[in-house]
C-alpha cells in the first residue's frame, strides 16, 4: 500500500556515486531487451562507468557459441579507452537507434588507440 504525501512533505533520495552506477547498470539490465534489440537470454553485458568525465558504457554479446561454449569479451577490449574513442552512440536512450555494432576485433582495435588520437 502506497503512503500518502501530506502537503507539507517532500521525499527526497540521495544517493552516493556507487549507488548510481548500481541504479543506472540495473536499469539497464531492465531493459536490456528494449535498448539493445536482443533476448535477454541469449547475452551477457559487460558495463564501466567513468564519473569524471561522466559516462556510461554497456556492451552486450553473445553468451554462448553454436555448442553451448560461454562466450566472453576479449580482455583486450578496454570499456574506459572504449568510452574515451567512441562518440556516444545516441543522444537519448528514448531513441529507436540507441546502439552502434562492432565486431571484437574492431572493439580491440579501438581499445587499442592512444587518447586523444
Amino acid at each position: 500500500m502506497k503512503k500518502e504525501l501530506n502537503e507539507n512533505s517532500v521525499r527526497v533520495i540521495k544517493i552516493s556515486k556507487e549507488a548510481l552506477f548500481e541504479f543506472i547498470y540495473e536499469k539497464f539490465i531492465d531493459d536490456e531487451e528494449l535498448f539493445f534489440d536482443i533476448d535477454l537470454l541469449d547475452v551477457t553485458s559487460t558495463f564501466d562507468i567513468n564519473f569524471e568525465r561522466g559516462e556510461f558504457i554497456c556492451c552486450v554479446s553473445k553468451a554462448e557459441d553454436a555448442d553451448g561454449k560461454i562466450l566472453k569479451l576479449p580482455e583486450e577490449i578496454d570499456l574506459q579507452q572504449l568510452m574515451v574513442n567512441i562518440p556516444d552512440t545516441t543522444s537519448t536512450m528514448f531513441a529507436d537507434s540507441r546502439y552502434k555494432e562492432f565486431t571484437k576485433e574492431e572493439l580491440i582495435e579501438i581499445s587499442k588507440k592512444a587518447k586523444n588520437s
